[in-house]
């Protein structure tokens, strides 16, 4: 490359560099950073100063804060006014600093994310925390640069008493890094400085030497303390950020549960995450009652007022608090994560700070303003003392300085008089020519002689101070302790050393009591159970489930949403899903979806039987029968562990098929009830408990190309409900069943009539008060157990459902437990 004149080349490469390293250098250190030692960035101490300087203290009046601003721009910050205005605002804001800097009147927003008013309108003074920072700027504590146009000096830092960086905290965006300090409790602080002022040993230099360790921090200092409170949830955040000043805070909202006058439960949300807007909470909560996300809430309100928050989550009657509660911590900001990046400046470079680390440079600047105020206090004393030293030996020889200056020409004459005969200095003498009369009074002779005696202790004492790290550790920790008694205040936000739960989709799923259909085309359909409602005996029934002209609703159960279903295929395999995975319809007037979609079921196979189950390890069993009249039992928790592609529940003979499986105990008794209206009861125990891949054994003997279409458990108090698919109905005492030995013919269950039709469907009926019956166009009707009439083995019993046409019939029975009773009243 050649030269042309002046004009230097350059690689562009390098020179997108260097200009790229000079603009994020001057980010981080110029705007984005705080220093460790006030922990303020430019513009906020900018602010700070220039509002010293106008005078602003806490005693003085509020004056506009467009003057304070237009001070800062024309003096020190070649900025916008909305940033500096913007920053003056938040040093005001009591929910956004923990010890606020700056006493605002006016509107200066809320946590609503209101914004503030005009700088115009708005008035502002420094708060009395303001002025430890800005104390003794003028004893040359700190070092001064020239402003943007070295017009005049500012402070490149603030020699605050105040550890601010940790006790108002700080975030902040830069090239290439962020920051991220939590505000914490000044007196738990103070009392941390203070530890490691009285435990830590000095250096040569007189620097302390690292060494408490953040066992003994903890005890101290508990965590953050956050202006709007809340509660934070778990330790080990806290403690990672000690160490190595990164760490994760899970914050959490303050709720309590309260009562209404109408008896509603309510959820009152009275302290907030920090830096959370209200207002955004309030609109996301309604958005999700408005969506049913979250099931059980009826309405919001804010009635947060002077006094403090409170919003109002009003909860339905059959609301289930705790998971209601979990969910919105799961769904909204209610809770939400405060992250620990302790990134400061040190000596003009970004560092990471773990928090002990951040406290000895704290103390370590302490050190050094101390020491410069201690050297510009000896200064000013020592030039006092010279004066007065010149003055004491004027007075004692008072008639004889009276005649030399009477005798001189003029002053410069006197002067030189003066200093040649007494070996004064320039200013000694001078301070002679210009002593008021009044000081040779024996009075004030007295005042100087006190002056100059206290003078030499001082002198003494902050030479004694400036030679020993110790004295100035000593003031440090007089210091601090004073700092605490006058701005110390109660810790807002509460440490729970219990880790916030992280709640499982299931776990957020309240208990639900749900109709779970298939239809004889495999179409799976949940709908909750308080959408079927009640009728009478012989009524038509509800629309349940929208099926085409040639399907049919083959299988209903009632299953709590928190049970395992298993689905058995007629084939003899069994499928598992949980039962909140199921999609469930608010509207009865669908059809669902197909099973393949929700079990991995092959084309070719039909379930024939579904099962709820609370839990699948309970100490119980599995009873199953088979079309032919084949029974097997084994345990429950042989199901524990159900593949995706399923597991082989029983072995089948050829053109047999799993008709029936329920859970049972092995004191039970078992009921078959067969389609020509037989029936068999005999003994669990009977039946050997086997594997899932063992043979079966005889249940009962069937005759008449007779079929078994039910197996239950019997409950000597309870009734046997048996149902023909011509919808006739009656409910038999158990108690009428005899027990006999498994494998024989049993007895006459229900008498079959041509208007009758065989039985579709039969179900032990124990606690409860109401049954579901569904029919094979998809008809269902809830009716209560008092309308169906207890009548002997041999009767037929009485109308349940009026069928709605020739080709309909009953094909399945339901009896709601207690539990869904109970959920279906509320």
């Amino acid at each position: 490359m050649v030269s042309t004149g002046n004009i230097q080349p350059v690689k562009i490469e390098e020179e997108m560099q260097n200009a790229y390293l000079d603009y994020a250098m001057s980010v981080i250190v110029s705007r984005a950073l705080p220093d460790v030692r006030d922990g303020l960035k430019p513009v906020h101490r900018r602010i700070l100063y220039a509002m010293h300087e106008l005078g602003m203290t806490p005693n003085s009046p509020h004056r506009k804060c467009a003057r304070i601003v237009g001070e800062v721009l024309g003096k020190f910050h070649p900025h916008g006014d909305g940033p500096v205005y913007d920053s003056l605002v938040r040093m005001a804001q009591d929910f956004s600093l923990r010890y606020p800097l700056i006493d605002g009147q006016g509107n200066f927003g809320s946590i609503d994310d209101d914004p503030p008013a005009a700088m115009r309108y708005t008035e502002a003074r420094l708060a009395p925390v303001a002025q430890e920072m800005l104390a003794n700027i003028e004893q040359d504590t700190v070092p001064f640069a020239p402003n943007f146009d070295d017009s005049i000096q500012e402070p490149r830092v603030l020699p605050t008493k105040l550890p601010n960086l940790l006790v108002n905290g700080t975030t902040g965006i830069a090239v290439g890094m962020t920051t991220s300090i939590p505000p914490h409790n000044l007196g738990e602080v103070c009392d941390a400085l203070v530890y490691i002022i009285d435990h830590s040993e000095l250096n040569d230099e007189g620097n302390l030497i690292p060494g408490v360790t953040v066992d003994e921090l903890l005890k101290l200092v508990k965590g953050p303390d956050f202006p709007t409170a809340a509660t934070v949830k778990g330790v080990q955040g806290i403690r990672e950020a000690f160490e190595t000043g990164y760490g994760r805070v899970t914050l959490e909202a303050k709720t309590e549960m309260e009562e209404d006058k109408s008896g509603r439960s309510n959820i009152i949300v009275k302290e907030l995450p920090y830096m959370l807007n209200k207002a955004s909470l309030v609109e996301k909560i309604a958005l999700l009652i408005k969506d049913k996300k979250v099931e059980g809430m009826a309405e919001v309100r804010d009635e947060s007022n002077r006094e403090g928050i409170r919003i109002v989550i009003g909860l339905s009657r059959t609301a289930q608090k705790d998971r209601v509660l979990n969910n919105l911590f799961k769904h909204t900001p209610l809770r939400t994560a405060i992250f620990y990046n302790m990134v400061a400046l040190v000596d003009g470079q970004p560092r990471v700070l773990p928090f002990a680390e951040s406290l000895y440079e704290f103390i370590k600047f302490r050190q050094t303003v101390i020491v410069n105020k201690s050297i510009f206090e000896l200064k000013k004393a020592k030039d006092r003392a010279h004066i007065l030293e010149g003055l004491r030996i004027a007075l004692s020889n008072l008639d004889a300085v009276i005649d030399l200056i009477k005798k001189s020409a003029d002053v410069e004459q006197a002067r030189e008089q003066l200093k040649a005969k007494y070996d004064l200095s320039p200013e000694q003498a001078q301070a002679i020519l210009d002593m008021q009369l009044r000081r040779i009074a024996s009075l004030e002779r007295e005042k100087i002689e006190t002056e100059y005696t206290n003078l030499q202790k001082l002198i003494v004492e902050l030479e004694s101070i400036i030679a020993s790290p110790k004295k100035v550790l000593s003031a440090i920790k007089d210091e601090t302790q004073s700092l605490k008694e006058r701005y110390k205040s109660k810790r807002r936000t509460v440490i729970n050393k219990e880790e916030a739960k992280v709640y499982t989709d299931e776990e957020l799923i309240p208990n639900r009591d749900v109709v779970v259909t298939l239809s004889n085309r495999d179409y799976l359909k949940s709908i909750p159970l308080d959408n079927q409602r009640l009728q009478r005996r012989g009524g038509r029934g509800s629309r349940g489930q929208v099926v085409r002209e040639d399907d049919a609703v083959q299988h209903l159960i009632i299953a709590d949403t928190h049970d395992r279903l298993l689905f058995f295929t007629k084939s003899g395999r069994v499928y598992m899903r949980k039962c909140w995975e199921l999609r469930m319809d608010d509207s009865k007037a669908t059809r669902g979806v197909p099973i393949i979609n929700v079990i991995n079921i092959d084309q070719n196979e039909r379930i024939s039987a579904m099962l709820a189950v609370p839990n699948i390890q309970a100490d119980m069993e599995i009873v199953l029968a088979t079309k032919l009249g084949q029974t097997k039992r084994m345990a429950l928790k042989r199901f524990a562990n159900i593949r995706s592609n399923g597991l082989i529940a029983i072995n089948l003979k050829e053109k047999d098929e799993l008709v029936s499986v329920k859970l049972a105990h092995s004191s039970d008794d078992v009921i078959i009830i067969s389609k020509n209206g037989q029936g068999i009861r005999f003994p669990v125990a009977q039946m050997m408990q086997r594997s899932r891949t063992a043979s079966t054994t005889r249940g009962i003997r069937l005759v008449n190309n007779d079929t078994v279409i039910s197996m239950d458990i019997a409950v000597d108090e309870a009734h046997i409900l048996t149902l023909s698919e011509q919808g006739f109905g009656k409910l038999t005492p158990v108690s009428s069943y005899p027990v006999h030995n498994r494998g024989g013919q049993g007895v006459r269950a229900f008498r079959i009539t041509e208007k009758t039709g065989p039985l579709a469907a039969a179900e032990i009926v124990a606690n409860t008060n109401e049954l579901i019956v569904g029919s094979a166009k998809a008809m269902v009707i809830r009716v209560a157990l008092s309308e169906i009439p207890s009548l002997g083995r041999q009767t037929s019993g009485v109308m349940v459902m009026r069928k709605l046409g020739a080709d309909d019939r009953v094909v399945s029975v339901a009896c709601l437990t207690d539990r869904a009773n109970e959920a279906s009243d509320n």
